[in-house]
Parts: C-alpha cells; sequence; structure tokens
C-alpha cells in the first residue's frame, strides 16, 4: 500500500519578508497540496523566532482553512504545556465548526522555546509533567465527556477533531500507544530515537474509540527540484540559514559568512546540529522518490510528513508538486507489477 503524503509548513519568514508574506505563502504551499492530493498541513507553534511566523498556530489554521477547500488542517502540534486544555478544545471546536471534517490537533509535550520565553509564557519546566493528564481532559472537552464536573467546551464541534500524540522519545511513543493514538514521530529534526520509538508504539499499542490499529507518521525533510543541482542548492542555502539562526540567538548582533558558517558545521557543535537534518530527501523527483519509499518502509511509517524548506515560495511549492506526482507515479508502477 503506498504511503500517505503530508505537509508541515513552519511559515519560515523569508529574508527581506513580513510575517504577512509568510501567512500568503502559507495559503499558495496548502493550495499546492490541496490540489496534489496531500493528506493534510499541518503547522507548528514556535515562540520567540524571528524566522518562524506560526505561532498562534490556530489562528493560522483558520486563515488557511478559509483559503482552501477541502485538504485537512491542523497543528503539528500545539504544545500543550504551553495552554489550559479548556483554551485548546475552545479554538479547536471553533475550527472544526467552521471546517467541518477538516481540523486535526497535534500535540506535543516540549515547550517550543527557550528557558526564558517559557517564563513569558508564564510556564515552569514542571508544566510538562501533567501532559497525560492534560491531553485526557482534552480529549474530554472535544468528545463531550468532560473531566471536570460542570465544564465544558464552548463551543464543541458536531464532528470529531482527531488527536495525535507528537514525540521525539519513548515518552510519546508510549503514551500514544496507552491512549490508542496516532503517534507522529519528529524525525525531521530529531532523528536519533525514531526506530526505537516507532517499535515501543507499535508493540505497546492499545485500541481505542478513535483508532483500531497503531498509525505512524514520521517527519522528514525535502527538496525536490527538475534538476540535482538544484535541489542541492537550495538545501545549502536553507540550512546554512537555519545554522546562522541557531548561532544568532546566542550571539545577538553578530552576522556570520557563509564560509564561517560552513566551518561551523564542520566542527564538533556544528556535527550535532547537521546530525538534526539526518532524515533529508534532495535531488530529482525520481531521486526524492526513492529515498521517501525507502524511509517509509525502514520505519514502517503509514505517514510521511514532508518539510519543504526552499527559501523562495516558488521552490516550495514546485518541491510539493513534484514530490507528490514522482510518489504517485511510483505507486502506480509498481501496482502495474
Amino acid at each position: 500500500m503506498p504511503v500517505a503524503l503530508s505537509v508541515l509548513d513552519l511559515a519560515a519568514i523569508a529574508p527581506g519578508q513580513t510575517a504577512r508574506d509568510s501567512f500568503h505563502n502559507s495559503v499558495a504551499l496548502a493550495r499546492a497540496a490541496e490540489r496534489s492530493g496531500y493528506e493534510r498541513v499541518w503547522y507548528a507553534e514556535h515562540h520567540n523566532m524571528g524566522s518562524i511566523a506560526s505561532s498562534a498556530t490556530s489562528v493560522l489554521i483558520g486563515y488557511v482553512a478559509a483559503n482552501t477547500e477541502s485538504i485537512r488542517l491542523g497543528a503539528g502540534g500545539i504544545m500543550l504545556p504551553n495552554h489550559s486544555p479548556l483554551v485548546i478544545a475552545e479554538q479547536f471546536g471553533t475550527l472544526e465548526s467552521l471546517f467541518p471534517g477538516r481540523i486535526d490537533l497535534g500535540l506535543g509535550r516540549a515547550p517550543g522555546s527557550d528557558q526564558e520565553t517559557m517564563r513569558a509564557l508564564r510556564r515552569t519546566p514542571s508544566s510538562s509533567d501533567s501532559f497525560p493528564q492534560d491531553v485526557l481532559e482534552l480529549q474530554g472537552y472535544l468528545t463531550g465527556n468532560s473531566v471536570i464536573p460542570g465544564i465544558k467546551a464552548v463551543p464543541r464541534a458536531e464532528g470529531v477533531v482527531p488527536l495525535y500524540i507528537l514525540g521525539s522519545s519513548l515518552f510519546g511513543a508510549q503514551l500514544a500507544a496507552h491512549l490508542g493514538l496516532p503517534y507522529a514521530f519528529a524525525s525531521h529534526f530529531a532523528p536519533d530515537a525514531l526506530h526505537q520509538a516507532v517499535r515501543a508504539y507499535r508493540d505497546g499499542f492499545r485500541p481505542s474509540e478513535q483508532l483500531a490499529e497503531p498509525y505512524v507518521i514520521a517527519g522528514v525533510n525535502v527538496f525536490a527540484a527538475e534538476d540535482r543541482e538544484h535541489a542541492e542548492e537550495q538545501k545549502t542555502i536553507s540550512y546554512r540559514a537555519r545554522t546562522r539562526a541557531f548561532i544568532k540567538r546566542g550571539a545577538a548582533g553578530m552576522d556570520f559568512s557563509d564560509e564561517e558558517i560552513d566551518a561551523f558545521l564542520a566542527s564538533p557543535n556544528g556535527r550535532h546540529l547537521a546530525r538534526m537534518t539526518t532524515y533529508t530527501a534532495v535531488g530529482t523527483p525520481a531521486e526524492v522518490a526513492a529515498y521517501l519509499e525507502d524511509f517509509a518502509a525502514d520505519v514502517q511509517a503509514d505517514e510521511l510528513i514532508t518539510a519543504h524548506h526552499a527559501q523562495n515560495i516558488d521552490d516550495r511549492v514546485r518541491s510539493v508538486e513534484l514530490t507528490a506526482s514522482a510518489v504517485a507515479a511510483n505507486s502506480a508502477r509498481v501496482s502495474q507489477m
């Protein structure tokens, strides 16, 4: 059975652009995913990051949903320790009421920010300790089975808002298995525990009302272009920009040349940062499709959520289109054999 494809959109703010430009780009990317047959587009909650505009995740989902027709949209994810479960239930109940049958809710335990930002959010490191209980409380609000007597989320949509557990460690895998929820692993930036976590999830899975069998989504970075040289160039520019942003968070006011960034990536600390993007498909459509199919088979993924990082929105849209068409063509060839 061919692996399903989805898109993770970080709503990146490219150099020289504004957050408003980023939101328009997110609409363009979602429309490309919609016409190319992707399952869903998810947006990640990050705070205090000048190059990422998806901090108000539910607001962005609503904006993109209003400018698309049918594709599923959701959070990949909402960092639940930053919020009360009731508020998130109200937000996603509203979204599902406005866009029925199109809204997903992925939940993560990490703060999605640094320690200072966590304090600005009025949270502490211990906020994540109640994550399992918070997931159950949120699930109760969304299904009309509140675990707190007399408290309900309004509006509560008539349709289902499916929950997904996101993670990059065994904790999330075990929780998703215990609750019988789909599991999405953040292998696009945290590859180390991928195989171990997927095994733990599948081995420990308990069927639930939402899900009868385990369902694994794995993240993977993608740079697809008509020729490999162009794809490699996109990757180099993107990963240099990512590294530069990472370094500048600890060195305000400084800038770094491409040569300095490349030298850092070759250093021990830089190699650790580079290893975060281990799972990256880069090249022609055929090369990317082959990589994705091998990756999905290796990790036993039911779905791949692809993060297309080219700085230029036209290149990102084209990467989305080329990837989908190449994977579909490969699947058609296999089915005819």
